[in-house]
């Protein structure tokens, strides 16, 4: 990328290092990561960048994750554009500070590379680490594709800012099927950026002239309140989310549907939802099916925090049967965190249908054109009304 930034390029990246071109496209003032595997590139790419004379931010070494997220707080607090990485046991080792920084509405921007939490220790892909942290009060948005990565990191700022919104925003994406994986990426210019992120305004601002506190303690019905006004503007980020990738299009030539994206699921008798990187598996899968006669589409969870309720039981109503794919298990319910809240939509929008659940990915597993294909075998019996299993484990079939 030349230092003016004056002509779209087209690089060949790994996931990794297009989230760290994304960071620094968007101009972040602070900056503090603590490198884990397999988040680590983000954090040296970074350091490069800072290096070469591409990034004007201030880089913090902290000795943790849990100071990393509160050195962004203080700096956020004073008016900063802060961004961080993480992943697995650095995310919620961070976790405290997260809570902190989303009661205080604070729009802090973090990629976590998604990988399975120990034990076993095991260091490897897996969506346990966001999934323990969905009740953080964060905004959830999970990334397909490389330029996926890039583009939604620049859109989260968009949203985490908005004066209606002010939520802090979690971009994630798979690691290694895409932290490791290289594909081509258009990189925008730095002015076209500019364009559509305009310099962080807030206020206040710390000033040591005007002191104040901040976390204070404070009366039940004031907290309550806090609460309250934190629900309502997480709630509030799902249409501006949808708004904010309309004008991404407009202005960068591509968009993914926003909160969701739906593939082929308009004359759809079946859908198969999944979200993350397994989505691309899934569409060749799709197509496929498609080929041999079977009306299948594919929706594809973009927006995980807060969850498109409403989207999703439009997208569905008229459908047969679904499944449900994930990558984690929700131990006591001994199914998946996505299958529990769908199943959740369709019960508040009164749509009756056969819903599977088939727990994926664990652990590294690959999520697999012929698992995937099972999959949809499995929905279209249940949809003809023939005897199925509501949760199954491909793996161990």
């Amino acid at each position: 990328m030349s230092d003016k930034g004056t002509s779209r390029e087209i690089k060949v990246l790994d996931g990794n290092r297009a989230a760290a071109y994304g960071a620094m496209l968007c101009r972040p003032d602070v900056i503090a990561a603590y490198p884990i595997t397999p988040q680590s590139e983000v954090v040296e790419t970074l350091f490069s960048f800072k290096a070469q004379g591409l990034l004007d931010s201030e880089l913090i070494e902290p000795e943790s994750e849990h100071s990393s997220m509160g050195i962004l707080r203080g700096a956020s607090i004073a008016g900063g554009r802060t961004f961080t990485a993480t992943a697995a046991q650095g995310l919620l080792f961070m976790f405290e500070n997260c809570i902190q920084v989303a009661t205080q509405r604070l729009p802090i921007v973090m990629v976590n590379v998604c990988r399975e939490v120990a034990g076993p220790h095991i260091v490897v892909s897996g969506h346990s680490d966001t999934m323990m942290t969905k009740g953080m009060g964060w905004i959830q948005l999970h990334a397909r594709s490389c330029q996926e990565i890039l583009d939604l990191i620049v859109m989260a700022y968009r949203l985490a800012e908005d004066p209606e919104i002010r939520i802090p925003v979690a971009v994630c994406y798979d690691g290694w099927f895409l932290s490791h994986l290289w594909e081509p990426v258009e990189i925008p210019t730095r002015e076209e950026v500019a364009r559509f992120l305009p310099p962080f305004e807030t206020s206040p601002r710390v000033d040591p002239a005007r002191p104040m506190v901040f976390g204070p303690w404070i009366s039940s019905k004031v907290a309550t309140e806090y609460r309250y006004k934190q629900s309502a503007a997480i709630s509030r980020a799902k249409a501006k989310f949808d708004e904010i990738e309309r004008e991404f299009q407009e202005n960068f030539g591509r968009g993914y549907g926003g909160q969701i994206e739906e593939y082929r699921t308009d004359d759809a008798d079946i859908v198969l939802i999944a979200m993350g990187s397994s989505a691309s598996t899934a569409k060749v899968t799709v197509d496929k099916k498609r080929d041999e006669g079977l009306k299948v589409g594919l929706l594809r969870i973009r927006m995980f925090t807060p969850f498109p309720k409403e989207r999703l039981a439009t997208a569905l109503k008229q459908k047969k049967a679904i499944g449900v794919m994930d990558k984690t298990v929700y131990f006591g319910w001994e199914c998946g965190n996505i299958f529990l809240d769908v199943k959740s939509v369709l019960y508040s929008a009164g749509i009756k249908m056969p819903v599977l659940n088939f727990i994926c990915g664990l652990c590294d597993s690959d999520i697999t054109t012929e698992i995937i294909g099972r999959a949809i075998d499995a929905i279209d019996q249940a949809a003809q009304g023939k005897p199925y299993s509501e949760v199954v484990w491909p793996d161990l079939e």
